[in-house]
Parts: structure tokens; sequence; C-alpha cells
């Protein structure tokens, strides 16, 4: 270890005396050929325009104990992007988590990680932006058909043939909602939410996710804007064929509550049911969805 430092400490030594020698060099090209040059510069003569005080030697001199001798002030160690001049990763993935986790607004990073505002929104976009970059090919997508079928083997085992997942919304509470926002995005619980609406199967897996409709707004209004159906009537969407009662269906469906409306898409429990055939299937569809 002794001998790799030593060695390290005369590889240093050699670089810096051939940087001292290429700006000794420098310079004095640089002086002959003012020298040489026969300038119209008539410099500070009586009766002329008083020069404007630049200070050049003392800022001259500065510069030179600052970059150019052979301990100078600035060095590489010091101006490294990930060391002490810089913000560390670590800083920029806290303050990001912190705000997507915590509700924390960009202002409030500035206390904990030491991050300005402005620097703490665009950490904020690259981490978003690299996580779906790495994340969206495997799991920000919908079912393909190997899912599909794993999909539709585990919901008719369990008697729900056709069943592709369950549809649903919930309120996440905005702590720092905006109070000119406030009334846009109360739920009925008079606490400002953003909704997320998500396709979820069995194996916890969200297969479709809808995040950021007002709290004001129920599950109609957040699937009147989801893109859920987007492939189905475009025609691209994949075929399901299941048999239910001796009738061929080809239309997958969701597992969904009494809210959605009544199409062929959603399987919805029987409200009130009373009738122990009917008591059963609502309790079988409950506790799946």
């Amino acid at each position: 270890m002794k001998r790799l430092w030593a060695k390290y400490r005369q590889s240093r030594d050699e670089d810096l005396e051939e940087l001292c020698t290429t700006n000794a060099l420098v310079v004095a090209a640089v002086t002959e050929a003012e020298a040489s040059s026969g300038s119209r510069r008539r410099g500070s003569q009586p009766g002329r325009a008083q020069n404007e005080e630049r200070f050049r030697e003392s800022r001259g001199k500065n510069m030179m104990e600052d970059y150019f001798v052979e301990r100078p002030v600035f060095t590489e160690e010091k101006s490294d992007a990930a060391g002490k001049v810089g913000l560390l990763p670590q800083q920029k993935l806290t303050c990001s988590l912190r705000m997507l986790a915590y509700d924390a607004g960009a202002d409030q990073c500035a206390e904990y990680c030491r991050m300005a505002k402005s620097t703490s929104i665009e950490a904020l976009k690259r981490f978003t932006r690299g996580i779906i970059n790495l994340y969206s090919a495997e799991y920000l997508r919908a079912p393909n058909p190997t899912d599909l079928r794993r999909l539709l083997a585990k919901a008719e085992r369990r008697g729900f043939p056709g069943m592709i997942g369950s549809i649903d919304c919930m309120h996440w509470q905005w702590k720092n909602c905006p109070i000119g926002w406030a009334g846009e995005y109360s739920c009925r619980k008079r606490e400002p939410t953003i909704i997320l609406e998500a396709v979820t199967s069995y194996d916890t897996w969200i297969w479709h996710a809808l995040f950021g409709m007002p709290g004001s707004c129920n599950d109609l209004n957040v699937l009147a804007k989801s893109p859920l159906f987007d492939e189905l009537t475009a025609g691209r969407a994949p075929k399901i064929q299941f048999q239910v009662n001796n009738r061929i269906h080809n239309l997958g469906y969701y597992l969904a509550d009494g809210i959605y409306p009544q199409w062929a898409t959603f399987v919805k429990s029987i409200p009130r049911p009373t009738l122990p055939k009917d008591l059963k299937f609502s309790q079988a569809q409950e506790g799946y969805r």
C-alpha cells in the first residue's frame, strides 16, 4: 500500500511539474508576442482620461494563488461533482422520496436536504422519469396474453370465469393542498384528496392506474376520463372467451361496486341480497374483490 501511495505521489508531482513548465512557456510566448508586435496602444499619458481602476496586480496575484501554484486553492478533488461542491446523489434521492412519500413541498427540502426549491423540483422530475424508464416495460403496462391466461385460470378456479381483475377508486389525502384548490379537491369527508383509479389482480399486481383526479369527483367521473377501455373501443383488446350457464361470452370483465354502470365489462355485487343464492354470490364477489 505504501509503495502504491509513493508511486501516486510521484506521478502527481510529475504532472504538477509539467503543468508549471507549460504555464511558464505560455507566459513567455505571450510576452514575446506583445514585445514584437507593433501595438498601437499608447498607454497612460498625461492629459488623457484616467483609466478605470481594475486592481490588476492584486487580482492577478489572487488568480495565480487560486490555480497556478504548487498548492492551489481550487484543486481537482474539491471541484468533483460528487464531492464537496456538488449535491450528493443521496441528497437528491432523499428529497424526491420525501416529496413523493410524505407530501413534502419543494421548499421544505431546504431544511432537511439543503436544496433549493428549483433544484428539488428538478431532482423529482429526473427521479420520476428514471423510475418510468426503468420499470415501465415490466410493471407499468396492461397484461399480455401470458398474464391473461394466468389471471383467467386463477379466476375460474375461484368461481369467476372471464374475470381479469377488480376495479375501484380510492382517495389519497392531500395535506398540503393550496387553499384556492381546496373546494375542488375536497371529498365528502370535507378534506382535500386526490383520486386513484386502479385495476388489480389477486396477486396485488396493479395493471392499470389513473391518479390525479380531484377528490370532489366520484367513480363515474373518473371512469369518464380513464383510458382503461381505449384499447377495447379501438378494437385492439385481446379476445377472451368463456362459458357461463351454457352461454358463450367473448368479453372479459372486472369486479366492481354498485356505483359503476351496467356495462358488460363490469360484474357488480347484488344490492341488499335476501335469497341464499344471491347472498352467497355477493359474499364471494366482495371477498374476491
